[in-house]
């Protein structure tokens, strides 16, 4: 039986990221169920959920952070889809990326910027207009 925890968190990530987001826990189920159900419970159905930050400002701060990251492309072209699917620009997109070349070094901008390229291309495929 799912939780109100569980629901409302598919119901975010589904408003946020969309199919991406979908397929991630697809690929989980097979293999970690759990964690599949932890990421809709805790991140979407906790955080994401609260009031404060809008969905836009979460989504800057998740893509600034998983830039900065450096490790974690697959997440970070997710969360753009999800930038822009909450209101985000391209250039803002961009500016944020620039703006981690500040804090994280070029290396992680230019990585953001790259997967950020491949975003916009799927998108602009797909007839996404943001």
């Amino acid at each position: 039986m799912e939780s109100d925890r569980y629901k409302r968190g598919w119901e975010k990530l589904k408003e946020i990221d969309g199919h991406a987001g979908e397929k991630v826990i697809e690929a989980l189920k097979d293999i970690a169920p759990d964690l599949a159900r932890y990421t809709i419970e805790f991140p979407f159905g906790d955080v994401y959920s609260r009031g404060i930050l809008s969905l836009k400002e979460r989504e800057i701060a998740t893509v600034a952070a998983l830039t900065a990251l450096g490790n974690a492309q697959p997440q970070l072209k997710v969360h753009i889809h999800g930038a822009l699917n909450v209101g985000c620009t391209r250039r803002e997109i961009v500016e944020i990326l620039i703006q981690m070349a500040v804090y994280a070094g070029f290396p992680s901008a230019l990585n953001g910027i790259f997967a950020a390229k491949e975003v916009f291309a799927e998108r602009d495929e797909s007839g996404q207009s943001n």
